[in-house]
C-alpha cells in the first residue's frame, strides 16, 4: 500500500461511526431503551439501529473500502461512490430513527419516515455492495478472506430486505397476512445482520489484518476454509430455512437450533485458525491492538458459552438482551475499536510519510501512538462491557447504566487517542513534518 492507495473517505466513515457509538451510549446511560423498555419497543429499536448501522456498519464499510483492494490486489471498483454511500446511509439512518421515535409517540406521528429511511438505506448499501462486490467479482477466483466478505455482502442484502418489509408493516404502508407474519422473522433479520454481515465479514477481514500486522504466514489456501464452510452453512440454514419455516407457518426453533450448531462449529474453526496465526507470527512483541483483539475473542467465546448455557437452562428468551449486548459490545465493538487503533495510525502514517519514504527520516507507525496511555481506555471498555452484561443478567438497570457510563468514558478516551494520531501529536518534533510532508486532515484523507 502507498499513499495513492488510500480511500479518501475511509477516515470519515470511522469518525461518523464513533459519533454514533457515543450517541447510543449517552442514550443508554440516560435510561433510554432496554432494559428500561422492552426489547421490541421503539426506544430499543432506536438504540439497536444506532449501534448496528451507525456504529458497526459504517465502520465496517470504511474498512472494506480500504482493505478489500488489499485482499484481492485490485483497486476499488468506484471510489467515487464512497462519499454518496456515506451520505445516503447517514440520512437513511436518521430518517429511520425518526420513524421509530414517531412509532413510540416521542415525536409527531410521521410513520412514513420508516419507509423513507429504508429506501435511503437501500440506496446507500446498494452503493457499498456494488462497489465492494464488483471489486471482488473482477478478482475471481477469490482467496479465503475475500470469500468471507462476499458472504457478508449477501447477508447485508438479506438484512436490508427484511428491514424494508418491517418498515412497510410498522408504518401501515403494507398489510396482509403474509407480510404481517414476516414480523416473526426478526430473529432471522438479526442473524443475517449481526451474524452474517458484521461477524462473518469481520472474521474475513481479521484473517488478513492479523496476518499483516503480526507478520504471520497466511498463504495456506486452506486457512479459514472450514470456518467459511460451516459459517456459510449456518447463515443459509438460518435465512433460507427461516423464510421457508415462516412461509409454511412452522416454528423457527428447529431452524435456529441447527444454525446455532453450525455457527458454533464455524467459530471454533475460526478460533483455531486465529490461534495458529498468533503462534506462527514473526513479530514476537505484540502491539496494543493485537492484545486487545485477544480480549474481543475472549468476549466472543464468553458470548458463545453464555448463549449455550442460557439455551440449556431454558432461559435464553429471558436473557437474550444480555447475550446480544455481550456479542455486540464485548465482541464486535471491542474488535472494531482494537482494529481502529491500528488502522487509523497506519493510514495516517501512509498518508503523511508514504510519499517521502526513503527520502527523509520518518517515524514508525508505532511512533504515532502512546500505547501505555491508550491501554487504560481499552481495559476500561472491556471490563465495563462485561460488567454491563452481568447487570443485565441479574436485572439491575441502575448498575447497567453505571457500567455503560464507564464504556462511554472509555470510548471518549479511545477517540481522543485516534485524534492525537491524526494530528501526529505523539511524533517527535524533529520527525513530525519534514520537507514534503503535510499534516493530515482530521476527518478525511488528502489523497
Amino acid at each position: 500500500m502507498s499513499g495513492s492507495n488510500l480511500c479518501k473517505w475511509t477516515i470519515s466513515y470511522f469518525w461518523a461511526a464513533i459519533m454514533w457509538l457515543l450517541a447510543a451510549e449517552v442514550l443508554m446511560v440516560g435510561g433510554f431503551g432496554f432494559p428500561n423498555a422492552g426489547l421490541m419497543s421503539a426506544d430499543t429499536l432506536v438504540i439497536v439501529h444506532m449501534v448496528c448501522i451507525g456504529w458497526l456498519s459504517l465502520a465496517m464499510c470504511g474498512a472494506l473500502f480500504q482493505f478489500v483492494p488489499v485482499l484481492v490486489a485490485r483497486p476499488l471498483y468506484a471510489e467515487r461512490w464512497t462519499l454518496p454511500a456515506l451520505v445516503l446511509l447517514s440520512a437513511g439512518l436518521m430518517a429511520l430513527l425518526a420513524g421509530f421515535l414517531a412509532l413510540g409517540g416521542r415525536i409527531s406521528p410521521w410513520l412514513s419516515l420508516l419507509p423513507v429511511g429504508a429506501i435511503l438505506l437501500i440506496a446507500g448499501f446498494a452503493l457499498v455492495v456494488g462497489d465492494v462486490g464488483m471489486t471482488l467479482w473482477q478478482a475471481r477466483p477469490l482467496a479465503g478472506p475475500a470469500r468471507f466478505v462476499s458472504v457478508g455482502l449477501v447477508s447485508i442484502c438479506a438484512t436490508v430486505t427484511f428491514g424494508v418489509m418491517f418498515s412497510l408493516v410498522l408504518s401501515g404502508r403494507a398489510t396482509g397476512l403474509l407480510l404481517t407474519n414476516m414480523l416473526d422473522a426478526v430473529p432471522v433479520h438479526a442473524i443475517a445482520g449481526l451474524g452474517g454481515w458484521l461477524t462473518f465479514t469481520a472474521m474475513g477481514v481479521t484473517y488478513r489484518l492479523l496476518a499483516m500486522f503480526m507478520l504471520a504466514p497466511d498463504a495456506d489456501v486452506s486457512l479459514g476454509r472450514r470456518a467459511w464452510l460451516a459459517g456459510a452453512a449456518s447463515l443459509a440454514i438460518a435465512v433460507i430455512g427461516g423464510i421457508f419455516a415462516l412461509l409454511v407457518a412452522g416454528g423457527l426453533n428447529l431452524v435456529l437450533s441447527l444454525a446455532a450448531v453450525s455457527g458454533a462449529a464455524s467459530l471454533a474453526f475460526y478460533g483455531h485458525d486465529v490461534r495458529g496465526l498468533y503462534r506462527t507470527r514473526r513479530r514476537r512483541a505484540l502491539e496494543l491492538n493485537t492484545h486487545m483483539v485477544v480480549w474481543s475473542f475472549a468476549s466472543l467465546a464468553a458470548a458463545a458459552f453464555l448463549g449455550g448455557a442460557l439455551a440449556a437452562t431454558g432461559s435464553f428468551a429471558r436473557h437474550v438482551g444480555a447475550f446480544v449486548f455481550l456479542a455486540v459490545f464485548g465482541w464486535l465493538s471491542g474488535l472494531v475499536l482494537a482494529n481502529l487503533y491500528k488502522i487509523v495510525p497506519f493510514l495516517t502514517w501512509l498518508e503523511a510519510y508514504g510519499p517521502v519514504l526513503g527520502k527523509v527520516p520518518t517515524p514508525r507507525v508505532q511512533d504515532l501512538v502512546a500505547e501505555r496511555r491508550a491501554s487504560r481506555w481499552f481495559v476500561l471498555f472491556f471490563i465495563a462491557s462485561w460488567a454491563a452484561t452481568a447487570m443485565l443478567l441479574v436485572e439491575a438497570p441502575a448498575g447497567f447504566r453505571v457500567a455503560v457510563a464507564a464504556m462511554m468514558i472509555a470510548t471518549l478516551g479511545i477517540a481522543q487517542e485516534l485524534i492525537r494520531a491524526r494530528q501526529l501529536a505523539e511524533v517527535a518534533e524533529a520527525l513530525r513534518l519534514p520537507t514534503g510532508v503535510s499534516a493530515p486532515w482530521l476527518l478525511a484523507s488528502r489523497n
